[in-house]
């Protein structure tokens, strides 16, 4: 006799605080997990920024000396310049030296960390090669017309999102350009994990998902308040849930299916800057005024 499968278990979402980090860094304007999740990177109004072990709430070493406000981070991996990407240019983390000035809104690594990636106010993504040092972009990508506030890559894929209501996809080995106008200035943007869709976020209080290939709506998700400020928003581990950060302090989880509002964390009074969510577990960064704080799933119990 054959007996039926028990049924998966519900995936969990990062209700608990565990940690709480005091940066130190003035207002945190974003918080990030470098590429495996056991560190994470802080980025302050103080012109510094900050690498922690979050899970043991330890900080391990401070970046400063620079002359703007640190607006967003990505760590890179392999060889002596473990690169930092930051909100005006890269840091090579054996001489803690600047090695491309120039202020942007966000950035990202490529995942072999040769080649970074920003989006600045200025309305264009530039392509930065890490391995000459030149001061001068390899690529420059112009087609918005407002600032970029977001920029992820793929493989092969370049996604970014601008104040001018449009998300852009820039596929690489084919050389095209495919672009979706939502209507409302775009604050963020991400790719599912299984890479078929694209998340945003917009001024308009609203988070969209977008088939990555046809632009076609999936879902819409609200609730949340995002009027005024550049908000995160992410995809669970999994790619069940869709979050957003919020200007009324908390964090919100939808169903990406159903669409239901799963969960919303208080986080803080202020507002919830930025939002960062662990590549392989159910844990999350979320940043407000001068605080990080650490979340996981109901049955983490947190080391002493």
């Amino acid at each position: 006799m054959a007996f039926p499968r028990p049924r998966p278990a519900r995936p969990e979402l990062p209700r608990q605080r565990v940690r709480t980090l005091q940066c130190g860094q003035g207002a945190v304007r974003a918080a990030r997990f470098n590429a495996d999740g056991n560190y994470c990177l802080t980025c302050g109004s103080d012109k510094t920024l900050k690498l922690w072990n979050p899970h043991k709430g330890t900080a391990l070493r401070t970046y400063q000396g620079h002359g703007y406000e640190v607006l967003d981070a990505a760590g890179g991996r392999g060889g002596r310049v473990e690169g930092l990407g930051v909100g005006f240019g890269i840091l090579d983390r054996g001489t803690d030296s600047l090695l491309l000035p120039q202020k942007v809104n966000c950035v990202q690594f490529n995942e072999e960390a040769t080649v970074i990636v920003s989006g600045s106010i200025d309305s264009t993504v530039r392509c930065w090669d890490c391995r000459s040092r030149r001061p001068d972009p390899v690529q420059v990508l112009d087609e918005a017309k407002d600032g970029i506030s977001s920029v992820k890559l793929s493989a092969h894929e370049i996604l970014t999102g601008s104040v001018d209501g449009r998300v852009r996809r820039y596929d690489l080995r084919l050389g095209q350009l495919c672009s979706d106008y939502i209507g409302s200035p775009i604050t963020s943007v991400c790719f599912s994990k299984d890479g078929q869709c694209v998340l945003a976020a917009s001024l308009d209080s609203t988070l969209r998902l977008l088939d990555k290939d046809t632009g076609e709506l999936l879902g819409e998700y609200t609730g949340h308040r995002s009027t005024t400020y550049r908000l995160d928003c992410v995809l669970n581990e999994l790619d069940t849930h869709v979050g957003c950060a919020s200007e009324d302090g908390s964090v919100y989880f939808w169903d990406l299916v159903e669409g239901s509002l799963a969960l919303s964390l208080p986080v803080g009074q202020g507002v919830v800057q930025s939002l960062a969510f662990h590549p392989r577990l159910p844990c999350l960064l979320a940043a407000t005024q001068g605080q990080v704080t650490l979340w996981r799933e109901d049955t983490f119990q947190p080391e002493d």
